[in-house]
C-alpha cells in the first residue's frame, strides 16, 4: 500500500529529497501561490507551523504556477516575498504541477486518495492535504479554508 513517505520531490535547487524524511510527522500539504488572492494564508499556516511545530507537525509548501500563472517567480523570489511578508520559515521545495498529465507522481496519489468537489482535480491555490503520522492522506481540505479552521483535525492526529 502506497504512502506518502514512498515519494521523492525535488528540493528548490533541484536535487531530489525523499519524503521519508517526515516520516511520524502529522503533514500539511499545500500547493502555494504569491500572486493569487489567497496568498494571505501563508499567514495562517505559518501560525499552525508555530503551534505545533514541536508536537511533530509539518506544513510542506510546493509553488505551483498552473493557476493564471499567479506563481511566477523564481525559488528565491518566492522565498524572499514569503519571508519579508509572511515571515514564513516552513519547508518549501520546488515548483510542482498538480494536475495535467505533469503532474506529480505525489499530487496524483494524494488526489486518487482523497478526492474534492471537483472529484481528483486541484481546484486551485492553497488546496491542502492533512497527512497522518502513518503516511496516509486523512482530509482534504479546499483551497478557501482558512489555516485555523484546521486546528481541532490537526489536533486530532497529534
Amino acid at each position: 500500500m502506497t504512502q506518502f513517505y514512498d515519494f521523492s520531490v525535488s528540493k528548490q535547487d533541484g536535487t531530489s529529497f525523499s519524503l521519508e524524511h517526515y516520516k511520524g510527522k502529522v503533514l500539511l500539504v499545500v500547493n502555494t501561490a504569491t500572486g493569487c488572492g489567497l496568498t494571505p494564508q501563508y499567514e495562517g499556516l505559518q501560525a499552525l507551523y508555530d503551534q505545533f511545530q514541536d508536537k511533530g507537525f509539518e506544513v510542506l509548501d510546493f509553488p505551483c504556477n498552473q493557476f493564471k500563472q499567479q506563481s511566477p517567480g523564481t525559488a528565491e523570489e518566492i522565498n524572499t516575498f514569503c519571508s519579508l511578508n509572511y515571515n514564513t520559515t516552513f519547508p518549501r521545495f520546488a515548483k510542482i504541477e498538480v494536475n495535467g498529465k505533469a503532474a506529480h507522481p505525489l499530487y496524483q496519489w494524494m488526489k486518487e486518495e482523497q478526492k474534492g468537489a471537483f472529484g481528483k482535480v486541484i481546484e486551485w491555490n492553497f488546496t491542502k492535504f492533512l497527512i497522518d503520522r502513518e503516511g496516509h492522506v486523512v482530509k482534504r481540505f479546499a483551497p478557501t479554508t482558512a489555516p485555523e479552521k484546521l486546528i481541532a483535525e490537526i489536533e486530532k492526529l497529534l
